[in-house]
């Protein structure tokens, strides 16, 4: 028999991750941890905007607007392929979903998303991408301690791992692995650490803010679970390893040697004209 809660896009294998989370959200209207998984999605996707016209390098871009009774919205789809059906040849631009949430916070526009596409289709209004922008801007706080003793995890959601596996395998190259362990500190108090091994250096904050998205859109408070970094000569790293959950970070691609796409840095998010 048949589940009425599951739609087709769950089972699709040519769902793109925004199609299942979308579905999963759409069965479970009343679950919020559906609903910010799926706003997950896509902050972490790669989106093909709809221009105006041809950006230029570095410079201003100009999204097509679309009125929709009195809301405005441009609009972004997943794949090439998907604003090819819709649109034919245009001018794009590629972006992160976090940098398009970054270049629209405050400008009133909304996000129309794979219109007539996909099973993913959905009008996001300018307040949900205001929303998202100020919920990817959460920095996670700094704070100094040293762990006494390593343990197994323990007592932590299931949904959690899930979101940090995802998570971790878009930051390839950013360190070699991570473990996921129980840990006491001098001074008797406990946590959860996740302890990142052979990190680029600079990569700490992007590191830690991956975490913290990860706890975030999972739905856990803020404060659960502690990041650290270390080389693998640490003494700790052996206590790790026989104890936590290691995840091993994807290798890192190789560099690209042309410019990098503009909107793909979150750091420096295109901005309208």
């Amino acid at each position: 028999m048949s589940d009425p809660s599951v739609t087709p896009a769950a089972h699709d294998p040519d769902a793109t991750p925004i199609d299942r989370a979308h579905a999963a959200m759409m069965a479970s209207p009343e679950d919020d941890a559906a609903r910010l998984r799926f706003y997950e999605r896509v902050a972490d996707a790669e989106l093909f905007l709809l221009l105006e016209e041809e950006p230029q390098d570095d410079g201003p871009v100009t999204p097509r607007v679309f009125p929709v009774e009195d809301d405005s919205f441009v609009l972004v789809f997943d794949r090439e392929e998907r604003l090819a059906s819709f649109a034919g040849a245009v001018p794009y631009v590629a972006l992160s979903g976090r940098s398009l949430a970054e270049m629209l916070a405050g400008s009133g526009l909304g996000l129309g998303l794979n219109l007539t596409v996909a099973p993913s289709e959905m009008l996001l209004p300018a307040s949900a991408v205001d929303w998202l922008r100020d919920t990817l801007g959460h920095e996670p706080t700094e704070a100094e301690a040293t762990p006494e003793e390593i343990t197994p995890p323990h007592g932590l959601p299931e949904v959690l791992i899930g979101a940090l596996d995802q998570k971790l395998a878009i930051a390839g190259g950013l360190a070699r692995m991570a473990y996921l362990a129980g840990v006491k500190y001098e001074g008797g108090t406990r946590s959860h650490i996740l302890g990142f091994v052979d990190h680029i250096p600079g990569a700490e904050p992007t590191l830690a803010r991956i975490v913290s998205e990860a706890l975030t859109f999972s739905g856990i408070e803020a404060g659960a679970l502690d990041v650290a970094f270390f080389k693998p000569s640490d003494p700790v790293c052996a206590a790790l390893a026989r104890h936590g959950l290691r995840f091993d970070l994807p290798e890192p691609e190789a560099p690209s040697t042309g410019p990098s796409a503009p909107g793909m840095d979150p750091e420096s998010p295109p901005k309208l004209v």
